[in-house]
């Protein structure tokens, strides 16, 4: 059976691949690392790509999973990049968040998780249902801060314009984290959020059943 490496959002886990349904191809998570410090995002790619054994790897990333995906691809030469609500370049990175980088905002006010700010969070994410706010509060609750502060700084920061030649990108059209209209995606699902890997999990199946 071939095998997907996947890479989940900040601070998620495999949890967030649970409820897809793949043919013949089996989901094997890439474990987020911790960060050394001032790591660059390169040499982080570089060292998660060592749990691939493929030559030429099927990889498929959510969210700031996509921009490592993209990152592995420039070590690994990957069959197939899927992206899932994530953004293919620094370009693509919406204007509020270019300008939060620019001012250096999340070294000034780190994120931390507060429960008073949970509806806004959930509300950006796209969480609806309450099985879905409670696994978005278990990532807020338990990522390392460590990693936290450094994945928000190189989403923040990221200076990406190379892609895959065999790219896809999988996006919702009500995401609010990376707006559609900054993005050009190959896959649009109607009324996904950017947690649509938990709502919409049928229509991403068949997506990414289709790409490969």
């Amino acid at each position: 059976m071939k095998k997907i490496y996947c890479i989940s959002g900040l601070g998620a886990d495999e949890r967030a691949f649970g409820r897809l349904q793949i043919k013949d191809h089996l989901i094997v998570p890439l474990p987020w690392l911790m960060p050394g410090a001032n790591e660059t995002i390169g040499h982080y790619a570089a060292r998660m790509s060592t749990g691939i054994k493929e030559e030429s790897p099927l990889l498929m990333g959510l969210s700031f999973g996509g921009m490592m995906s993209i990152e592995i691809a420039k070590i690994v030469n990957a069959e197939k990049v899927i992206l899932i609500s994530s953004i293919k370049s620094s370009g693509e990175l919406p204007a509020w968040l270019r300008r939060s980088g620019q001012l250096r905002l999340n070294r000034i006010f780190p994120m931390r998780s507060f429960k008073i700010m949970e509806p806004i969070q959930n509300i950006f994410l796209g969480a609806e249902g309450k099985d879905e706010k409670e696994m978005a509060r278990s990532y807020r609750k338990n990522a390392p801060q460590q990693y936290t502060d450094w994945a928000i700084n190189e989403v923040l920061h990221w200076q990406n314009t190379w892609q895959p030649s065999s790219l896809f990108h999988i996006h919702g059209d009500n995401d609010k984290m990376f707006p559609i209209k900054y993005v050009s995606p190959t896959h649009v699902v109607k009324g996904g959020g950017h947690f649509m890997i938990m709502n919409k999990a049928a229509e991403i199946s068949t997506a990414i059943n289709e790409v490969i």
